[in-house]
């Protein structure tokens, strides 16, 4: 990868959503307000411990979370990270394979 620069030329490392721990998250959905590339989406749990449609009122939802949808859409900008009051997020460098 090569280095990025910001516009006024220092160097910057895009830090990138790898993943969302979804027993830190709470679903409060901070982070999707924040994202502007539609990376992740709101999710229910079921009393099965599944994902689910978090709308569906035939579901007995326990709880909703954020999960990773578009991971090749993040840009890294750390938006989310910063808005996340439970540290759910793990973020890194590691981009996707062009």
């Amino acid at each position: 990868m090569g280095e990025f620069l910001t516009r006024g030329g220092t160097p910057w490392t895009p830090d990138y959503l790898l993943s969302i721990d979804e027993k830190l998250c709470i679903g409060c959905g901070r982070c999707f307000k924040v994202c502007t590339r539609g990376v992740m989406e709101l999710m229910g749990v079921n009393d099965d411990g599944e994902l689910c449609d978090p709308f569906d009122e035939d579901e007995d939802i326990e709880r909703k979370i954020m999960i990773v949808k578009n991971a090749g859409d993040c840009i890294g900008c750390g938006s989310c990270e910063k808005v996340c009051g439970t540290n759910a997020q793990k973020h890194g460098a590691e981009g996707l394979a062009a």
